[in-house]
């Protein structure tokens, strides 16, 4: 199925991610930041890691809590070992998935399982609806062969880790924020069609070669924030020369985001009660697998 795209988006603006150390001192560049939170809701941020030099991510994210919201971490190279508070325990490994509800409270560590070699991959943050915040904990992995893809009559190569395209089901479906999260290899002088709905904010990063949407590029390292143009119907997006990109948009929840580091609720008051549970020892129930 090949996807029309009649009125395309164009490009807002283009983003340069900021340096940040997370975890036990890993190294990230973090695209989307705590200020974009409102203009890409429903998601809350970015990290794009990869380094081939062992000490850049080798002390990795020791335990940590999380509540109200969900985690998307998306392995291009390497292997990360997570586990949490109940025993739960997995690897994800080269072109892995790992999609996790936090809802009302897990704690987990993710931890290379490499001394040497690259460590590449994204980790994304989505928000939840204020009525499933407190929801029980959930998560899944998918190894890489897991994630369905498929390739388009032009060329272009395509994993589909949430969402539909090109009548092909992702590996997860939510139905209040209607994430589509796309991977896209985008061979040069190849384009690439994908609807969105109107409403949704979406963006795209790049992270092999130089991709152009309308005219405007947007190379390595860089995030393009698509325009809400009303009418528009869709991107296209093409390559002068053999390219890699994510691309994202959801549905925006359009609710009040009250944040504390790895605590994502409504009110002030809805993290004061995060803090308190976490301090108490409430946060680390088993999460529904």
């Amino acid at each position: 199925m090949t996807e029309q795209v009649n009125t395309p988006r164009t490009v807002e603006r283009i983003i340069t991610g900021q340096a940040v150390m997370d975890g036990a001192g890993v190294k990230i560049n973090r695209v989307l930041t705590q200020t974009l939170q409102r203009r890409l809701d429903p998601f809350l941020m970015l990290d794009n890691f990869g380094s081939d030099q062992a000490n850049d991510y080798i002390a990795g994210f020791p335990s940590h809590p999380h509540r109200g919201f969900e985690t998307v971490t998306y392995m291009l190279e390497g292997r990360m070992r997570h586990k949490d508070s109940a025993g739960n325990e997995g690897l994800l490994t080269n072109g892995g998935v790992q999609w996790m509800t936090a809802g009302r409270g897990v704690i987990h560590s993710e931890m290379p399982e490499q001394e040497d070699g690259v460590m590449e991959g994204f980790q994304l943050w989505l928000n939840l609806p204020a009525k499933d915040k407190m929801r029980a904990p959930w998560y899944r992995d998918f190894n890489g062969a897991d994630v369905p893809a498929f390739e388009t009559e032009q060329g272009a190569k395509v994993k589909v880790i949430a969402g539909r395209s090109h009548g092909v089901d992702g590996a997860v479906q939510r139905e209040v924020t209607e994430p589509l999260y796309l991977d896209v290899h985008l061979p040069a002088g190849v384009p690439f069609k994908q609807q969105l709905p109107e409403g949704h904010n979406a963006f795209i990063f790049t992270y092999r070669g130089s991709v152009e949407i309308d005219g405007k590029a947007v190379a390595t390292g860089r995030m393009a924030i698509l325009a809400n143009t009303k009418g528009a119907d869709g991107v296209v997006i093409t390559a002068s020369e053999d390219s890699r990109f994510i691309l994202i948009a959801g549905q925006p929840l359009n609710e009040p985001i009250a944040q504390y580091g790895p605590f994502v609720m409504n009110t002030q008051a809805e993290l004061h009660a995060a803090v308190d549970d976490f301090r108490a020892g409430k946060l680390g129930e088993e999460a529904q697998v």
